[in-house]
């Protein structure tokens, strides 16, 4: 049986919130619990994800209505393109059906577990964690910018695993509080703003002043999540 078979197997779902999630959060993750010939699956759906999944169909598909208008073949090596297409070489058309087959799958996954004890929701949320340790780690090459280090005594390889695994905690902690605080920005986006912040010092007659560079973005809400007052705009220096 295929996974969108899986995906579409009758059921109720029911919704899952994290420890930290609120209650009001608008798209909370639904589960439902599936059993096919003795093998468990947990059908998972987004909202967010189904709308985001819709709204890329119908930017391919306005495309490939566009191109199919000035005739253009060559679209169809475009593997996005392709499968919404049927036709022989020489006429193609938009398929339909396939585009109203797909967006029943709009925000859906299958996850296969063995773990037949432990209840539905959890099965959710552990895969949930599990996914966000591995974009942690891909994190630390990436985003929060750990490059290779060349060691030569366990000492700082300690301290530099110590570091790595420091971040991504605190990462995961703020990622939680945004949460909680009902925001939910792009990780690029609160490492974009906060790198702009930045403290500019002038001195004027004789007194010494602090400038404070205007905040972009979503830098109010991540010192709101963390309960930090936002620092004003012209301070001047004693001493």
């Amino acid at each position: 049986m295929s996974i969108r078979a899986r995906a579409s197997h009758p059921g109720r779902y029911r919704e899952v919130r994290g420890p930290k999630e609120k209650s009001g959060n608008p798209s909370p993750l639904q589960v439902k619990n599936v059993q096919i010939e003795r093998r468990r699956y947990v059908v998972c759906v987004n909202q967010d994800q189904a709308k985001k999944d819709k709204a890329d169909r119908e930017a391919i598909v306005a495309a490939l209505e566009e191109q199919l208008k000035r005739g253009d073949k060559s679209l169809v090596g475009n593997r996005g393109y392709r499968k919404y297409l049927r036709g022989s070489e020489t006429h193609f058309e938009i398929d339909r059906q396939k585009i109203k087959d797909e967006a029943r799958y709009d925000g859906k996954w299958v996850l296969r577990t063995d773990m037949d004890d432990l209840p539905t929701e959890d099965v959710a949320l552990r895969y949930k964690e599990l996914w966000m340790v591995e974009d942690c780690i891909r994190s630390i090459k990436s985003i929060l910018e750990t490059r290779p280090i060349y060691h030569h005594h366990d000492e700082t390889i300690r301290g530099h695993v110590f570091c790595s695994f420091l971040a991504l905690v605190l990462r995961k902690e703020l990622q939680d509080r945004l949460t909680a605080a009902s925001h939910s920005p792009e990780w690029a986006d609160v490492l974009r703003d906060l790198e702009s912040l930045q403290w500019v010092e002038v001195e004027h007659q004789h007194k010494r002043f602090r400038l404070r560079s205007e905040a972009r973005g979503v830098c109010h809400q991540v010192f709101q999540a963390v309960g930090v007052a936002f620092p004003p705009t012209l301070e001047q220096q004693m001493g």
